[in-house]
């Protein structure tokens, strides 16, 4: 499909979400920015969030996985049904008893100003790097299916694609991304579905010849109960999707902020519990297209994209539907589809982040009603800039693929906010907040030592062998440190997974509890 194709099929898009975005942000007030004016469908906002839940690192980097991998994402999946209740009878009830416009106000309640702040700053660090992955993503997509051939920069691409959003989101904010992601999901899953359709058709399968298949067999293993200290280890990846889902959407501005949109608690938490229901079939469906695009190559004879020596599996998925000359329907499909799930995380990123600023840093409500309006569009545009310059940044840094290393982060920044979040709901006791920075930082750097012990201790393992074997260290006098360093040098240690974040979570509550006001 040629480039000029795609980029017209990309205009078509965004005329349908500036239309939305017309009609929605007629009002352009700071009420429909941030709370949609509490008038949004349940079930609208439910399926929404499947796409932003998903996202363009759902759509891209989750097939490319299955290779090496397999199914082991779906033990993740399970705990997302765990988590998503703890938020429903737990979080939400909160949320709407003190009616928050951002959910950080809470903290500002329980624990006091300065944790508030520092909540919300975690926040602030976490959502723009995960919105900045998957902008990265879909402009990674982008640049390798349209801008290369032009010789475009990759700043180009990134900023065309940031301002995108800028434009159909400045007026109606909130209001305005319960209805696109409406849209967006459908393009999402219809995209899906669709491509399972035509690369098996193009193989010679019917569906049900494919789930039979020998093939589909090397790579739709779900559980992994043989080796506890492997990474895709099940009770891990189980407890790490509860973690993840409280994380990522029980205390995080951007995917609670939909859901205070909806008219009363009774049909937010209806809405959650839709929403994780759907969750886990599709992401079972994303995974089956991971399978069946891995199938394709090697039937046909084509490699995993290479850019700069790296092997990049989140651009399978592209060069099977766009450059494998599967068609041009599947091509349309697949660019509508990475589009939407692009898309439809990155405009409720950007408002939300403007949202939590503006709120939370800002007092915007405190302002003058005149300065309300101007104050919250100058924050929107100085958000997408920052955005713009990370995406821009991880461009030149990152080498692994994008799920992982969105995780990883999260594992890191969204600890705090677990522990934060839980000390106020599960104790009675005042922080002395003035240590409150302390904690969070100290929390996040052991989880971090925990991290990588196990690769430096294998690591010196190695290198005191290899010292031995060159002759750089006397070894003959040392037979039980030697005999000690083999025994230990190829041992499988443990690895840990997204119970990271659980323990990170963990080591922040021990920590506020160790600042406790005892009266």
């Amino acid at each position: 499909m040629k480039p000029h194709y795609i980029l017209l099929l990309i205009i078509g898009y965004f005329g349908l979400l500036f239309l939305i975005s017309y009609f929605t942000g007629k009002e352009d007030s700071n009420e429909a920015f941030f709370k949609a004016n509490k008038q949004s469908p349940w079930y609208l906002v439910a399926f929404g969030m499947i796409g932003a839940s998903l996202s363009g690192v759902t759509f891209i980097s989750i097939p490319g996985t299955v290779e090496t991998a397999q199914f082991s994402y779906m033990q993740m999946v399970f705990g997302y049904i765990f988590g998503t209740l703890i938020i429903a009878y737990v979080l939400l009830p909160i949320y709407y008893r003190y009616n928050v416009i951002s959910i950080y106000e809470y903290l500002n309640e329980r624990l006091g100003n300065k944790s508030h702040k520092i909540g919300a700053a975690f926040f602030l660090l976490s959502r723009t790097i995960g919105a900045a992955f998957r902008i990265f993503l879909v402009a990674l997509a982008m640049q390798y299916l349209i801008f290369d051939e032009w010789n475009i920069p990759f700043i180009i691409t990134v900023i065309f694609s940031i301002g995108l959003i800028w434009v159909y989101t400045h007026r109606g904010g909130i209001k305005t991304i319960v209805w696109t992601d409406t849209l967006q999901t459908f393009f999402m899953l219809s995209a899906v579905i669709l491509a399972i359709y035509f690369i098996n058709d193009k193989i010679g399968w019917s569906f049900s010849e494919f789930f039979a298949s020998e093939e589909l067999k090397q790579y739709n293993k779900i559980l992994f109960t043989e080796d506890f200290n492997s990474k895709s280890y099940f009770l891990k990846s189980f407890f790490g999707g509860i973690f993840i889902t409280i994380a990522m959407t029980g205390v995080d501005q951007d995917m609670m902020q939909k859901n205070l949109t909806c008219k009363n608690l009774k049909e937010a938490q209806k809405n959650m519990l839709s929403m994780v229901s759907l969750l886990v079939v599709v992401n079972f469906v994303f995974l089956l297209l991971g399978a069946l695009l891995y199938i394709y190559i090697h039937k046909f004879g084509l490699e995993v994209p290479v850019i700069d020596s790296v092997r990049r599996t989140d651009l399978l998925f592209p060069l099977v539907a766009v450059k494998s000359g599967l068609g041009i329907p599947l091509a349309m499909v697949f660019i509508l589809g990475i589009i939407a799930a692009a898309y439809s995380s990155a405009d409720s990123a950007l408002t939300s982040l403007t949202t939590s600023f503006c709120v939370d840093f800002l007092d915007i409500e405190k302002k003058e009603k005149s300065k309300q309006k101007s104050l919250r569009k100058k924050v929107h545009i100085a958000v997408s800039v920052i955005l713009v310059l990370v995406v821009v940044l991880f461009n030149s840094v990152l080498e692994r693929d994008v799920i992982t290393g969105l995780f990883t982060i999260a594992s890191y920044t969204y600890g705090p906010l677990l522990g934060l979040f839980f000390f106020g709901i599960f104790t009675k006791f005042k922080v002395k907040e003035n240590y409150v920075l302390i904690v969070c930082l100290v929390s996040v750097a052991l989880s971090y030592l925990l991290n990588i012990t196990p690769t430096l201790y294998a690591y010196f393992n190695d290198l005191f062998i290899e010292s031995c074997n060159t002759g750089l260290l006397d070894c003959e006098n040392k037979n039980s440190l030697w005999d000690c360093a083999n025994k230990y040098a190829n041992k499988n240690y443990y690895s840990f997974s997204f119970e990271l974040l659980g323990l990170n979570g963990l080591f922040t509550f021990l920590g506020l509890y160790l600042i406790r006001k005892k009266n």
